[in-house]
Formats: C-alpha cells, sequence, structure tokens
C-alpha cells in the first residue's frame, strides 16, 4: 500500500522543507518537493499547517519494572500504548541483572515478558548489577542478539552497585566491543550514610529524598565513570537522567579531556522543583520521589539543563518512565519515611509535548526538540538505519504535530495506568494529531486505533557517534 502525506512541514534534526513524503508498506521511500501532482497512493493523509516529524524514541523507560516490593504500574502494553498518544513509536527498557543473577537469564525472562506485548517497536539494555567474568562473557554474548549498550550503577549498594574495579572492567569491555555503557551516576555509598542520619533525626518527609542525595554526589559519580571510561581505553559513555549544573559541569569537563561521554536529561528536571512537589510533603510529595532527585528552585539547574541542551552538552531528552501510584505503591500501610517510597515518576506519554514547550519558550529550536527526541537516541543506541528522522529507507514512523493545538495534561485524560500525574494542570501549545508505525495509523486525534501488540522487537546495531 503506498500513502502520501501531503501538505505538512517535514522536520529533521538538520533541516525543514515544505515537503510531502511518499511511503510503500512500512518504509520512507521518498520525501519530494511539495506540489509533486503525479503520486499515486492509496490513502492521502493532509497535513497542512502542521509538522511532519520522525516518530519519538525514548531510550529510557521501566514497564513492569519489579522492585522486589511492587511491580511499576504500566505494562508493556498500557505504557506503549500511552507512548504511542505522545508521539513516541520506539522505547528501549531494561533487563535487569542483580547480584547473584544471570545475565542470559535476565535477558531471556525479559524478552518473553515483553514479546507480543509491546503496541510500538522496542528494544532492551542490558543491566549488569553484578559484574564478574561471566556476566562480562554474557554481556559480549548479547551484541548477537542485537543488545548494543549495558547499564552500569554507582548508586543502590547490595542490589545493584558496581564498585570501581567492576566499573573499570565493565568499560574495558565496552572499549574492546564498541557497546554503549549507560550509567547511574551517584556516589551510592555516601548517599546511604546520609539516608541512614536524616532517618535517625527524623528527617522523613518526601523532600529529604533530594536532600539526602546533593547535586555533589551526582557529580562526583559522573566525574569518576569518566575518568574510568578514559583510563578503559575511550568506552563510549552515556550518563542517564542527569539532574544538576554540577553534574552537567563533570560531563563538560570531561568532554574537554576527551572522554567519549553523552548525558540525557528528563522532563521532570525541567519542569518539576523540590519545594513545589517534593515539598508537598505525605502523601502529595511521595509521587514526585525519583532518583536521580528533583533539584532545588533556588539554585538554576533547570536553567542551566536547558542551555545544556540547546548547546548539545545534554544529548537526549528521556523520560525515564517508571510509575507508582500514591496509593498502594508510594504509600502502603506502614510507609513512614522517603527511603521507603520506591523511586519513579511517569511521563511517557508527555515527552514530545513537554520538550515541544521549549520550541515555543525559544529554549530550543524545533530541529533541536527532534535532535533530542527522535534522531539523538537512534544514532547513540544503534537505530540510525531505521529509526529517527524522516528519510528514504527509514522505517515509516511518523508523528504529525498540529503547533496550533493544546494539550492539558491530567490523570484524568492520561492513558498511563497511573492515578495521579506529576504534571497535573500543565497546558501545554502543541498536540499530536496522527501517529504512524511503520506506515500503519496507531493514533488519530486523541484515539489509539492500532494494534496493541503490533510492536516489533529491533535489533540495534553499534552507535556510530564518537564525541
Amino acid at each position: 500500500m503506498r500513502t502520501v502525506i501531503r501538505n505538512g512541514t517535514v522536520v529533521n534534526a538538520d533541516g525543514r522543507v515544505e515537503a510531502d513524503v511518499v511511503i510503500e508498506g512500512s518504509l520512507i521511500v521518498e520525501v519530494v518537493a511539495r506540489g509533486r501532482e503525479n503520486i499515486n497512493a492509496d490513502v492521502e493523509i493532509d497535513a497542512a499547517g502542521m509538522y511532519v516529524i520522525p516518530g519519538g524514541v525514548d531510550p529510557h523507560v521501566h514497564l513492569e519494572l519489579d522492585t522486589g516490593t511492587t511491580v511499576s504500574s504500566d505494562s508493556f502494553a498500557t505504557g506503549t500504548i500511552a507512548a504511542a498518544h505522545g508521539g513516541t513509536t520506539t522505547i528501549i527498557d531494561f533487563a535487569e541483572q542483580r547480584i547473584g543473577g544471570s545475565v542470559a537469564r535476565s535477558f531471556a525472562d525479559r524478552m518473553a515478558q515483553a514479546d507480543g506485548n509491546c503496541a510500538i517497536d522496542w528494544s532492551l539494555h542490558q543491566v549488569l548489577g553484578g559484574v564478574d567474568a561471566q556476566a562480562l562473557i554474557d554481556a559480549r554474548n548479547l551484541l548477537q542478539e542485537g543488545i548494543s549498550s549495558i547499564k552500569l550503577f554507582t548508586a543502590y549498594p547490595g542490589r545493584l552497585y558496581s564498585d570501581d574495579g567492576q566499573i573499570l572492567r565493565a568499560l574495558q569491555m565496552c572499549a574492546d566491543t564498541g557497546m554503549m555503557a549507560m550509567v547511574h551516576a551517584e556516589n551510592g555509598l555516601a548517599i546511604d550514610v546520609l539516608i541512614e542520619q536524616a532517618v535517625q533525626r527524623g528527617q522523613v518527609d518526601p523532600i529529604f529524598h533530594s536532600l539526602t542525595r546533593p547535586p555533589e554526589l551526582e557529580a562526583e559519580a559522573v566525574h569518576r565513570v569518566g575518568v574510568l571510561s578514559r583510563v578503559a581505553g575511550g568506552a563510549p559513555l552515556y550518563i542517564v537522567h542527569l539532574s544538576s549544573t554540577e553534574a552537567l559541569d563533570e560531563v563538560v569537563a570531561a568532554r574537554s579531556k576527551g572522554t567519549n561521554i553523552f548525558a540525557e536529561t528528563c522532563p521532570q528536571y525541567l519542569y518539576l522543583n523540590l519545594e513545589d512537589h517534593l515539598g508537598r510533603g505525605w502523601p502529595e510529595g511521595a509521587g514526585y520521589i525519583c532518583s536521580t532527585p528533583l533539584r532545588s528552585k533556588l539554585a538554576t539547574h533547570a536553567e542551566d539543563l536547558w542551555a545544556g541542551l540547546r548547546r548539545d552538552d545534554l544529548a537526549v531528552v528521556s523520560t525515564d518512565h517508571c510509575p507508582f501510584c500514591i496509593r498502594e505503591q508510594k504509600i502502603t500501610v506502614g510507609t513512614t519515611a522517603f527511603n521507603q517510597v520506591p523511586n519513579g515518576i511517569g511521563g511517557i506519554e508527555h515527552r514530545m509535548d513537554l520538550m515541544y514547550q521549549g520550541v515555543v519558550t525559544g529554549n530550543i529550536s524545533l530541529e533541536r526538540w527532534v535532535e533530542l527526541c527522535c534522531t539523538a537516541p537512534a544514532k547513540l543506541f544503534g537505530l540510525q538505519s531505521r529509526k529517527g528522522s524522516i528519510a528514504a529507507g527509514a522505517d515509516a514512523d511518523i508523528v504529525i504535530y498540529d503547533p496550533k493545538g493544546t494539550t492539558t495534561i491530567s490523570s484524568k485524560t492520561h492513558h498511563m495506568n497511573l492515578d495521579y500525574s506529576a504534571y497535573e494542570g500543565i497546558t501545554v501549545e502543541g498536540a499530536v494529531n496522527q501517529v504512524l508505525l511503520r506506515g500503519n495509523t496507531i493514533v488519530r486525534n486523541g484515539q489509539f486505533i492500532g494494534d496493541a501488540t503490533g510492536g516489533r522487537f529491533v535489533r540495534r546495531e553499534l552507535s556510530n557517534v564518537i564525541r
């Protein structure tokens, strides 16, 4: 079947053009100058007055994440349908090996959990929570399965934490293979001391989740893994959910030393803060507990992160979507302190809209919006030949975005399986009008009309991006 999207403004990371997009089957076959009339089509879509952009790629989500005490509230089904509503057509979740567990088994189990249950395309990163010789062999072997990235933690001792020697060995493997090493960068050992001391003092309200995870301990961990990346021989390094000025400064400094380092931030660090959100106390404040934590509005973290996005010191915007309902998950019988609350904020549905506000306010350009949410994550995580651009040969994952629309974010209308919204009541300019996944319309005018099981596992290549 041939589909033509006519009369829109096609926006890629490298520019915009008034053009029509020709789709055959699941692929884009041509982007042609406006007004060419001799294009026969089985289906025509009129995008007049709208932007035609690549489907969003969210490289950091946690669906059905088992924390040991609860499971994140969005299933692969509900989470990917919500993502589709927001213009995201590809997600990358995680297979999680914890200390004492098997990489191969964790990967096989997670593949089985996701397969056949996603409404959009998907892949996995492999978490290494117990870095030993067998784990590194198994992680290396995942390249044959189309998995080209691992994740390491300098936080959560006893569950996911790796010490410097373990991280160095993993980074050496990445330098040798070209795999991307994602790192949750906080000094978990020091944070655990601060948490213990705060609880002993009776400082247990949600706000102390952030105060016991100060930006200096995020920055210290970024600095440390940057050094280890260089010692390992230039391992590709990607800092997840960067939240503070201090950590951003360390990324910039590491890059000046030749470190092959990239970083992402998330909408929560641009829109939410310690005082207005965590500071609400119980129970509302518990909804804003996430790690890395929300930062103080009395500093310039959000402004500096926006500047980092403009300068490409920050390469990607993900969501770190990890939703837990306030009732019965964030707050349960016996919850008395912030460190008993599961970490995470839901936002898989709102990333494209929230980041488009940066275009509206002049913080980023239209092209940069597409780069941050679509093109850069595709390139960094080995999807560059298929996702993230409107170009001949790419998958026909396309969002038709109406800049004249408006969206009011609310738990009453969102599609996430979540009993609150971290962005409740925010009205944003712009709205998703239509979403295509591999040439098939899956969202139109706010309605999901796709196949709830139509998402495919996408094998990923090595990234071709080097700093």
